[in-house]
C-alpha cells in the first residue's frame, strides 16, 4: 500500500508504468489486427504481410523510443506524426474495424505529455480526421464491393464516437490524477510549514523563557543586592559599636533586621509585578520609599529631587531597580556617604540622575553584572546610560530611557 502511494504520488514514474500498459495494449489491439486480417484474406500477399508487420513494429519501437528516450515536446510531435502515417498503412493495407481501437493506444499515450488543454483538443479534432480519411481510405480500397458505403459512414461515426469518449474519460482521469499530485504537494509543503513553524516557535519560547529568566535574575539582582548591602553595613557598623556604644549596636541590628525583612518584601514584590500584578503607590513614592529604606539605620545622606511621573510597568521597576543598584554599587565599590538623586522629565525622556561623593571609577573600570544589566535594558527601551567621575571626587550615573507609554 505504501509503495502504491508513493508511485502515484511520482508522476514521472507512474506516467512511465502507464506508458509501458499502453505499449502492451498497442501489441494487443496489433495482434487482434493481424488475425482478422490473415482471416479475411485467404492467401494475402507476402509484400502486404510483411509491410503490415514493419507497419506495427515501427508503432511499437516509436511508442518505446517517445516513453524511455525522447525529452523534449517537439521530437515527441514528430514521433506522433510518424505514428500517424504508420496508422494510415495499417488501414490501408487492412481497412481493420479495430482501428479506432488502435488511435485510442496511440492517443493515450500522446495526451499522457500534453498538459495543454487546448493542445489536447486540435489534437484530438486531427485525429478525428485521420481516422476518417485512413477509414474510408481502407474501405475504398480492401471492401467497396463487401460493404455499402452508409455502413461504412456509420462504423466511421461510431469509431469517432469512441475517440470523443475516449478523450473525455482519459483527459478526465488525467486532470483528476494531476490535481490529486497538486493536492498532495501542497498538503506536504503546509506539513512542512506546519513543521517549520512549530520549530520556530519552539525557539521562540526558549529565547523568551530566556529573556524572562535574565529579567528575573536582574530583578532579584538589583532587590536583594541593595538591601542586603544595607544589611552588611548596619551589622558591621553594629560590631564595632556591641562594645562601646551597645545600645547604638543594637540600633543597628534592629534596623538591619527590619532591613532584612524590607528585602524579602521587596522580592515578593518584584514576582508579583512579574505577574502582572499593578502598583499600588506612585512611581515617586517607591523611589522615596527606596531612599528611606538606604537612609534607615546607615549614616548614608540623601539629597533628592523627584518628579512625579507616570510610567509603565516595565520602565517604572527598571527605574526602581536602577537606583538601588546605583546605591549598592557607591557605597560598595565607591565608599559614598552622601547622595544626590534626580528623576526629570526631558524632551519626552525620562532621565535619572545619581550622583555620589565616594572614590570614583578607577581607571581600569569594567561594568560589572548589575550595571551591564542596566545598559542593556536602557538600550531596550531607547536610552543609555552615562558615567562622569574623577578620581577621588564622586561617581554621577545618568541613566535615561524614553517615556513610553503612561501607565
Amino acid at each position: 500500500m505504501e509503495n502504491k502511494g508513493k508511485l502515484l504520488n511520482n508522476p514521472v514514474r507512474f506516467i512511465r508504468i502507464l506508458g509501458a500498459v499502453i505499449g502492451v495494449i498497442l501489441v494487443v489491439f496489433e495482434m487482434i489486427i493481424c488475425a482478422q486480417y490473415l482471416n479475411v484474406k485467404v492467401l494475402p500477399d507476402l509484400w502486404k504481410i510483411l509491410s503490415l508487420i514493419g507497419c506495427m513494429v515501427a508503432l511499437d519501437v516509436l511508442c518505446f523510443v517517445e516513453l524511455y528516450l525522447v525529452k523534449t515536446l517537439r521530437v515527441r510531435i514528430v514521433i506522433y506524426c510518424f505514428d500517424f502515417i504508420f496508422l494510415l498503412f495499417i488501414c490501408l493495407l487492412t481497412g481493420s474495424s479495430y482501428l479506432a481501437g488502435l488511435y485510442c493506444v496511440i492517443l493515450s499515450q500522446l495526451y499522457l505529455n500534453f498538459e495543454d488543454f487546448r493542445t489536447k483538443i486540435v489534437v484530438f479534432v486531427v485525429s478525428c480526421v485521420a481516422y476518417a480519411a485512413t477509414y474510408f481510405f481502407g474501405w475504398f480500397i480492401n471492401y467497396t464491393s463487401e460493404i455499402a458505403p452508409l455502413d461504412m459512414a456509420v462504423a466511421a461515426l461510431v469509431g469517432i464516437m469512441i475517440l470523443a469518449l475516449h478523450f473525455a474519460v482519459v483527459n478526465f482521469l488525467l486532470a483528476f490524477y494531476r490535481n490529486n499530485i497538486k493536492l498532495a504537494k501542497a498538503l506536504k509543503e503546509a506539513d512542512e510549514n506546519k513543521k517549520e513553524l512549530e520549530e520556530a516557535y519552539a525557539e521562540l519560547s526558549e529565547t523568551a523563557v530566556f529573556k524572562e529568566r535574565n529579567r528575573i535574575a536582574r530583578d532579584i539582582h538589583d532587590n536583594a543586592g541593595h538591601s542586603m548591602t544595607a544589611v552588611i553595613m548596619q551589622t558591621e557598623a553594629a560590631k564595632l559599636l556591641i562594645d562601646s556604644n551597645p545600645e547604638e549596636a543594637k540600633s543597628k541590628i534592629i534596623s538591619a533586621n527590619i532591613q532584612a525583612k524590607n528585602a524579602l518584601e521587596q522580592m515578593r514584590e518584584s514576582v508579583h509585578l512579574l505577574a502582572g500584578r499593578g502598583e499600588a503607590v506612585s512611581l515617586k513614592e517607591e523611589l522615596e520609599e527606596i531612599i528611606a529604606q538606604t537612609m534607615d539605620g546607615t549614616d548614608i545622606k540623601i539629597r533628592f529631587d523627584i518628579a512625579d511621573l507616570n510610567l509603565a510597568g516595565d520602565r517604572r521597576r527598571f527605574v526602581c531597580n536602577s537606583l538601588k543598584e546605583c546605591f549598592s554599587n557607591g557605597m560598595r565599590h565607591g565608599g559614598a556617604g552622601a547622595f544626590y538623586v534626580e528623576l526629570a522629565e526631558s524632551d519626552g525622556r525620562v532621565v535619572l540622575t545619581v550622583s555620589d561623593n565616594g572614590e570614583g571609577l578607577p581607571e581600569d573600570f569594567k561594568e560589572g553584572y548589575g550595571l551591564r544589566g542596566i545598559r542593556e535594558k536602557a538600550a531596550a527601551f531607547g536610552g543609555g546610560i552615562v558615567y562622569e567621575s574623577e578620581s577621588g571626587d564622586g561617581c554621577e550615573i545618568k541613566i535615561t530611557i524614553e517615556r513610553g507609554e503612561m501607565s
